[in-house]
């Protein structure tokens, strides 16, 4: 074999490609950065850490990805970049040696009723193929075996404008796979008309008794009022049944109310678009706890609970339906199709095959295909993200992470170590915000944010290897090899809550105590039953506040004071104060700039190129008209207020003539939590993670009730926060509560007075309690995975 000799070589020495080996930052100032410069080596994996708040996320995904991102979307055509979501250039000097950013973030899936793992990772589309070509007998194209398409039916005249126009016959027949029952939910609900409204009264007096539906002003409640199919004066439970039966199940008819056209319905199908089309999981607090109240929500009996018309689910191929395959925990379903050797569809069976195995090998094994998407734990819904980028051919591409150890035990983190690893081994850029010490430790590059939170934090305290860090005099450096000691006295239990035949999910007919008047931790490898157990099977009426995992929700309109209802008493205060509307108070209501409407900024929209968001030069900022500046609570005027940090804040309403105790306590809950540094008025679309979660548990600390159950609270807690939780938690049982903690964080673990251990593995696999009793038994013991963690980091 011959080859032609090479002519013209380059001599020896670096190509000019090779000099792009960083991604430069300079000058960034997004959100709390204060002008970081900072060099990224490409295809190594960086870790960035820093307390929570302390500008990490502003960095790697606000400055970093966000540009990238952006950079991408305009290399399409105008046209294109106009149905794509418009992205701002982030406020940095100079980002130089960008990749294509591929974003895992912790953001919650789709909460949408139909939104399932199969349908959001495409595994369902790949087994609907799959069974409308092998399945037997034969019903149609894939769509039949689709719970989210309708079967249609359609005939009639069409006309046909080319040449002579000319009217022609058509039918049209779509074979869909929805239960036509349930539309694809696979629950049905059954409402208690009781909860809607008090039949004693009219609709005049407030008969109404749904969060939201006021008789005097609110629109919904008027087109019933003037509807003229009731009588808005006559108490409900006096109705004809005529008039019942208008009132609870109308057709939607348009009506005239104060002379405006508007759609009347019956009450039932009106609650059933309102709030049944909503996940149960995304509604706000108070929506839910109404839902949960009126509504009852059963398996469907037709399709029983599958989602699935009768003819998807008659349809098999070796005796099972593609019902049976989405039920089977995933590991199992990767098993089936392994089995399959069908040549005809070899390339599918491959993909499939794949994709199974990617979720078996991140640990996701023990999930099956048709749970809902909203009832994913953020750690779950981040490595099912994962998956289509782990077989992927890609290479020179940055991934960026958002604490992907969140939700996974000890044992589990080695795994998705090897797994951001293996990335990084194959030439990509591999960007990690981590608070974990077994994730940082696999670093080659540490950039470490600080020195403190919000406005304390936004600098780059270090940069360099973790040996290096480990000496270094930071946050992150004199806490990375803390170690909290087992106790050495435990409280004694004051009672127990008694969970008797759990099943829920994979819990096998468990029966435990949970020790009241302590600190009880309940733990397990992820999938082992633990949600189940503690949200799943707790007593009903057992005076239980629950803090999950669910993000709050807020716009840039709302902020730790609107969040918290510390507002409220602020407002009264001020309006007490001047003999004035506490309207006047709110930057959305009566008291706000009308020319940037209470937004502080006026966004000038510019299509498809990113929109411009500008000070209001009425306003400058504040909010408010120059009006309401004018009265003063304290010496301070309400834009001067929110401009408070927490600390600050509760040194104001503390003492002197500002003094408010109902403000003052809840920024002591807020202070408690470690949001001492964060503004009254800050939005909500700036905190970080861990912020929101300690933001919500703040809230929480405020209802009424004995047990505490929370949920992963050191989700986003740098190190040294952790100590600061433990000191709340210890404070809420020493002030008579129960705490049950929902954990796999070893510091939590090793201040417990009790530990309720599940497994031993997970799905099937799990769903037992391995082990209850001290922290001190189960390191003697070391006979769970958890022990032998647990001695492991305590050093036992």
């Amino acid at each position: 074999m011959s080859s032609a000799k090479r002519t013209g070589t380059r001599a020896p020495g670096a190509h000019a490609a090779d000099g792009h080996d960083l991604i430069r930052v300079h000058g960034a100032r997004e959100n709390n950065l204060k002008d970081v410069s900072v060099e990224i080596p490409k295809r190594r994996l960086t870790v960035f850490t820093g307390v929570s708040g302390s500008g990490k996320s502003s960095l790697v995904f606000n400055t970093i990805a966000a540009e990238s991102q952006r950079l991408i979307n305009e290399t399409y055509s105008a046209f294109v970049q106009g149905f794509m979501p418009t992205l701002a250039r982030p406020e940095v000097d100079v980002l130089d040696g960008l990749t294509t950013a591929i974003i895992v973030d912790q953001q919650r899936m789709g909460a949408d009723p139909r939104s399932t793992v199969g349908t959001a990772t495409d595994v369902n589309a790949m087994l609907r193929i799959l069974f409308s070509r092998l399945g037997d007998p034969h019903i149609g194209p894939p769509s039949a075996y689709s719970f989210n398409t309708a079967s249609v039916r359609a005939s009639g005249a069409i006309t046909v404008e080319r040449g002579n126009k000319k009217a022609v016959k058509a039918t049209f027949q779509r074979t869909g796979g929805m239960c036509t029952h349930c539309e694809g939910r696979g629950t049905v609900s059954d409402i208690d008309l009781t909860q809607l409204y008090d039949d004693t009264k009219s609709l005049a007096e407030g008969a109404f008794t749904i969060p939201g539906w006021k008789s005097d002003s609110q629109w919904t409640v008027q087109v019933y009022a003037q509807s003229g199919f009731v009588d808005p004066d006559r108490p409900i439970r006096e109705y004809t049944e005529r008039q019942l039966r208008d009132f609870l199940y109308g057709d939607p008819v348009k009506v005239k109310v104060n002379g405006v056209n508007l759609t009347y319905e019956g009450l039932i199908p009106k609650i059933q678009k309102s709030f049944l089309s909503k996940d149960k999981e995304a509604m706000q607090p108070h929506i839910r706890a109404f839902v949960e109240r009126a509504v009852t929500f059963t398996t469907c009996p037709e399709c029983d609970g599958t989602r699935l018309s009768e003819g998807a689910r008659s349809s098999r191929i070796r005796k099972t339906s593609i019902a049976d395959a989405c039920a089977m925990e995933i590991r199992d379903l990767a098993q089936w199709v392994r089995e399959l050797d069908e040549p005809s569809v070899a390339p599918l069976l491959t993909a499939l095959r794949d994709t199974l195995d990617s979720f078996v090998e991140i640990g996701l094994g023990y999930l099956s295909l048709d749970r809902p998407a909203g009832t994913l734990s953020g750690g779950e819904a981040q490595r099912v993200k994962m998956i289509r980028h782990l077989g992927s051919s890609l290479t020179d591409t940055t991934y960026v992470f958002d604490e992907p150890t969140v939700g996974l035990h000890p044992h589990d983190i080695q795994r998705m170590n090897d797994l951001l690893l293996r990335l990084r081994d194959k030439g990509n850029t591999v960007l990690v915000v981590e608070h974990k010490p077994e994730a940082i430790a696999i670093a080659d590059h540490v950039v470490d944010l600080g020195p403190g939170a919000g406005t304390e934090g936004g600098a780059v305290c270090f940069e360099g290897t973790v040996e290096e860090l480990r000496a270094a005099d930071t946050v992150t450096g004199r806490h990375l090899d803390d170690r909290a000691s087992l106790k050495e006295t435990v409280r004694a239990a004051t009672g127990a809550l008694e969970i008797r035949g759990a099943r829920t999910h994979n819990l096998q007919d468990v029966d435990v105590d949970v020790p009241l008047g302590v600190l009880c931790v309940v733990t397990g490898v992820a999938g082992s039953g633990k949600s189940s157990l503690v949200h799943g099977s707790l007593p009903a009426g057992a005076d239980v506040v629950s803090v999950d995992q669910s993000p709050i929700k807020g716009s840039r309109r709302s902020n730790p004071a609107t969040y918290t209802g510390l507002l409220e008493p602020i407002r009264k205060a001020f309006a007490k104060a001047n003999g004035v509307k506490p309207a006047l108070f709110s930057a959305n209501s009566e008291g706000a700039c009308p020319t940037c409407n209470g937004a502080g900024v006026v966004y000038t929209d510019l299509a498809m190129m990113a929109g411009v968001a500008t000070p209001c030069e009425d306003c400058e900022g504040k909010r408010f008209q120059p009006a309401v500046l004018e009265y003063r609570f304290g010496g301070r005027d309400i834009s001067e207020v929110l401009a408070m940090s927490v600390a600050r804040a509760e040194e104001f309403f503390g003492a002197g003539e500002a003094r408010l105790p109902a403000a003052h306590r809840i920024l002591g809950r807020l202070a408690d939590v470690g949001l001492g540094y964060l503004t009254l008025g800050q939005p909500l679309t700036t905190l970080s993670g861990g912020e929101r979660q300690r933001l919500k548990l703040a809230t929480h600390m405020g209802d009424k009730g004995g047990v505490y159950v929370l949920d992963e609270p050191t989700s986003g807690l740098h190190l040294a926060d952790v100590e600061q939780l433990l000191g709340l938690l210890d404070r809420l049982v020493d002030a008579g509560k129960s705490v049950v903690v929902v954990e796999h964080h070893q510091a939590v673990m090793a201040h417990a007075d009790w530990i309720i251990d599940l497994g031993p593995g997970a799905g099937h696999d799990g769903g037992r309690v391995v082990f209850e009793g001290t922290p001190a038994d189960l390191v003697a013991g070391r006979s769970t995975l958890t022990g032998q963690h647990l001695a492991a980091y305590a050093g036992a």
